[in-house]
């Protein structure tokens, strides 16, 4: 049995709510995992509810801001929570 249940990444995979707030979509992850569980964000096209969907290189995600909607390729796994640009560099907005 492991004693850190905060580690839910695979090599290839992290829980959308970890992505959000990683990214800094969010700036907490309960918010991450509430707006997940809204059902409002899409992977790939398909709509998502659960906040533990996995998020792989190459996905496009479609979130629904307050300001607008967004939708950003995931270009690589972020390791941490590190500085704005650090986070930015991991996804790329699609026009």
């Amino acid at each position: 049995m492991r004693d850190d249940d905060d580690d839910d990444t695979t090599p290839d995979a992290l829980r959308l709510d970890k992505w959000l707030w990683m990214t800094r979509f969010c700036k907490t992850r309960a918010i991450a995992q509430t707006l997940a569980a809204k059902g409002r964000i899409r992977i790939n096209g398909r709509r998502v509810d659960k906040p533990h969907a996995l998020v792989r290189v190459d996905d496009v995600i479609t979130l629904p801001l307050p300001a607008a909607v967004k939708v950003v390729k995931v270009l690589t796994l972020p390791a941490r929570r590190g500085p704005a640009a650090e986070a930015q560099a991991s996804y790329a907005l699609i026009p």
